[in-house]
């Protein structure tokens, strides 16, 4: 039953010509329409889909995920929201001497860091006994030598954008600003591996080699103001390419949300866009897969038939769902579809703008082939798993009054 319908869901695919640039993001903005017609933004899926779309597009082959950032920004319309197409992250803790530095630069060197460049007091108790008050001074000495070493080190690498994990404290923040060169400590670490990833740099946890190899590398750095936070922004990466997409709504709950929508939508474009094929939504494809199974089961003269009829049932509980959802008539909608589909007409699926039934392929309602396919598959074999289970305890034939010493509860001491 499986293998017949993936056998002609794979003849019904219709495949992503990719070489025609045009059609390909033609057919990836539908798709992601369509993941974003049951959700809370569906009204603005026009807007929301292309940019789904150019995130995606603009990743590199592997389309990994991760180098997508989405970053919420309460207060404005959702049709403020923006892709950028680079790295963004909110501005950090800020120490004295912030507002002196920079806030742009054109083809910048930056620095990652796992390194902390603060003068801190010692973690455990410490005592140190000494027999001159001039050795205290070169106690005292010793430490802020250290950390002007650090600091000279890193602005003889030649960096213009110092970013670190930890704390960038307020001597190193008034230290680069001197020097015309911009810091951040505390950057999410997710911000920073996006950053790493797609400026080139390489993540240090030390300073004793700062070569420029492991500097990164982008055609811009800027500081915006985005609604009521500030937002550092690096595009033109020379690593990886990267992408993220500023979510704007009236409230935090509605911007999750839509946090949520996008990721679906994400995902199903990546699915579309690596399997290069799709077919129609609305119950279309598991009509037809129910139609097809129907007339298969006809010439089969085993008990396998009841069964394979069963697996068609099935699979229009999709249609009948959707009808529902949409508050009509589910039973009349699933006896137009079997009229249609036994016509020929393999896309008709439910219409749920006009209460009826319609050719899903030309009103764009697309589903990626492999989500229908890993669906199918799962579901079989979970179905196969709960039938296994009555082959696992069999109850004694014949014997009514079966009494098993094993199944008493044990007597009372």
């Amino acid at each position: 039953m499986c293998v017949q319908s993936l056998l002609k869901l794979k003849e019904l695919s219709i495949p992503i010509d990719r070489n025609d640039a045009g059609r390909t993001r033609e057919m990836l903005i539908r798709c992601a329409g369509t993941a974003l017609n049951s959700k809370l933004i569906a009204g603005q899926k026009d807007f929301f889909s292309p940019m789904v779309v150019d995130a995606i597009l603009n990743l590199d082959s592997n389309l990994d995920l991760n180098m997508v950032g989405i970053k919420k920004v309460a207060g404005g319309s959702v049709t403020e929201s923006a892709l950028i197409p680079g790295v963004a992250f909110k501005k950090t803790f800020a120490y004295a001497g912030f507002e002196q530095q920079p806030k742009s630069f054109v083809n910048p060197l930056i620095l990652a860091l796992n390194v902390e460049l603060e003068l801190k007091s010692e973690r455990q108790n410490a005592e140190i006994r000494i027999t001159d008050p001039g050795q205290y001074q070169s106690i005292v000495d010793a430490e802020w030598n250290i950390i002007y070493d650090k600091l000279a080190k890193i602005t003889e690498s030649g960096a213009k954008v110092v970013l670190s994990k930890l704390p960038i404290g307020d001597l190193a923040t008034q230290y680069f600003a001197d020097r015309d060169i911009f810091c951040a400590g505390r950057v999410p670490t997710a911000d920073l591996e996006r950053i790493c990833n797609a400026t080139g740099a390489t993540l240090q946890t030390s300073l004793s080699d700062l070569s420029p190899k492991i500097l990164g590398r982008s055609e811009k750095f800027e500081e915006k103001q985005v609604g009521s936070e500030r937002f550092n922004f690096l595009t033109g990466c020379k690593g990886a390419n990267s992408s993220t997409i500023l979510l704007r709504g009236g409230a935090d709950q509605f911007i999750a949300e839509t946090e949520r929508s996008l990721h679906d939508a994400l995902m199903i474009v990546k699915r579309a866009l690596t399997h290069s094929a799709v077919v129609g939504g609305g119950g279309a494809i598991e009509m037809e897969l129910s139609r097809h199974l129907r007339t298969y089961a006809k010439g089969i003269k085993s008990k396998h038939q009841m069964i394979i009829g069963a697996y068609a049932k099935a699979l229009e509980v999709i249609p009948r769902q959707l009808s529902v959802n949409a508050g009509f008539d589910a039973t009349d909608l699933l006896n137009h579809l079997r009229a249609a589909h036994s016509k020929g007409e393999i896309w008709a699926g439910v219409d749920i703008e006009n209460d009826g039934i319609c050719d899903t392929v030309k009103a764009f309602v697309w589903e990626p082939a492999l989500v229908k396919q890993n669906a199918l598959a799962a579901a079989t074999e979970a179905a196969c798993m709960i039938l296994s289970g009555d082959e696992t305890i069999k109850h004694p034939a014949g014997d009514q009054n079966f009494n098993d010493d094993r199944l008493a509860p044990a007597p009372r001491r």
